[in-house]
């Protein structure tokens, strides 16, 4: 194991420390930012250590569910401690991280795939399994509170949280049967072999555990280091007068670098299925495990939670997400097109939350 791949997570947890214990000035900002993005290039490592034990589509999982329930930890932090002004940044960031996904991650894969490759393949059986699924989680979690009438729009009763949350574990739970036991030849890559990585000697137990814990820190100094830096973040965008919605955009990028990151370097290295393997997979836990937790919450400690999008225009750019990817990943094969077309809609939605 190469020494900076411990050594960066173990000094971005030593920043981190002595950030929440000493006011964060500018120097201390730097190296924090400095220190986020070494654990951003650790975590993706271990990670791919551990895939290339364990094999797919396990790896990617592992990646996927540890980014998520990070990223439902710090949500919840935030919503615990904002209450009321805090209401609306699960949704925020679960949209944000939709778009990030579907759009950004998964464009910039095909993107690179076709520049570097031509054309790519995939196994559709795999993709269609988890948009299937992603479509009506998204829709029961974004849009629908937006149309019930039972509370005042944008916001669930209840039971109709429960049902939502309920749903979200149920599907997110099947999704991981079929990817992980009943049809996971849907979600192997085909054998490349001109791939090294095919041939490559896996690591041992010791080092694949090493790998685990050493990624659990990585991405625990990801997202600490965002709840230090977001004050920052915040204070940037009030002082530009920018929308409120960017801090869950700010929020979503920086806990998906780590997988976004991963995803790319997969797609370079012709490698398309585990992209999509991490870029879907990671879009449904990110509902199927984030709903849950801030359901149960605001059930249990009355926290006020609105769910549904407001705006005409997120709900218009999310049923066009749906539609294009529907199409572009229906054949399982892709080039440079779909890649410019998910990534001209990624830079529409970024461009949007800052020009509403």
């Amino acid at each position: 194991m190469p020494p900076w791949t411990w050594l960066v997570p173990v000094v971005a947890i030593l920043l981190l420390a002595i950030a929440l214990a000493v006011n964060v000035g500018l120097v201390l900002t730097l190296l924090c930012v400095a220190a986020l993005v070494g654990a951003v290039i650790a975590s993706v490592h271990h990670a791919e250590v551990i895939a290339h034990r364990v094999g797919e589509p396990f790896g990617t999982l592992v990646l996927a569910v540890a980014v998520t329930v990070i990223e439902a930890s710090l949500i919840l932090s935030m919503v615990i401690v904002g209450g009321t002004a805090q209401a609306r940044l699960p949704r925020d960031t679960i949209y944000a991280a939709l778009m990030i996904i579907l759009n950004g991650v998964v464009g910039v894969c095909l993107l690179v795939g076709g520049l570097c490759h031509g054309v790519q393949s995939f196994r559709v059986e795999g993709a269609n399994s988890g948009l299937a699924a992603l479509f009506p989680l998204a829709t029961f979690s974004l849009v629908l509170p937006t149309f019930t009438t039972t509370t005042p729009s944008g916001t669930y009763s209840g039971s109709q949280l429960v049902f939502a949350a309920t749903a979200s574990v149920v599907l997110w739970a099947v999704f991981v049967f079929v990817q992980t036991v009943r049809h996971r030849d849907y979600f192997l890559p085909e054998t490349d072999p001109e791939n090294p990585d095919v041939h490559a000697e896996p690591p041992s137990l010791r080092e694949t555990w090493a790998s685990a814990g050493l990624l659990l820190l990585s991405l625990v100094a990801v997202v600490g280091l965002a709840k230090v830096l977001s004050p920052a973040i915040e204070h940037a965008i009030d002082a530009a007068g920018a929308p409120k919605t960017l801090i869950g955009i700010a929020i979503a990028i920086v806990v998906l670098m780590p997988e976004t990151a991963a995803a790319v370097r997969a797609a370079r290295a012709n490698r398309l299925q585990t992209s999509m393997n991490l870029a879907i997979g990671s879009a449904l836990a990110s509902i199927g495990l984030t709903i849950p937790v801030v359901a149960v919450a605001s059930v249990v400690l009355g926290i006020p939670l609105v769910l549904g999008l407001n705006e005409p225009k997120d709900v218009v750019m999310l049923a066009l997400t749906f539609v294009v990817s529907a199409v572009t990943l229906a054949t399982g094969r892709t080039h440079v097109m779909q890649g410019a077309v998910h990534v001209v809609m990624f830079a529409a939605f970024l461009f949007l939350a800052l020009v509403p």
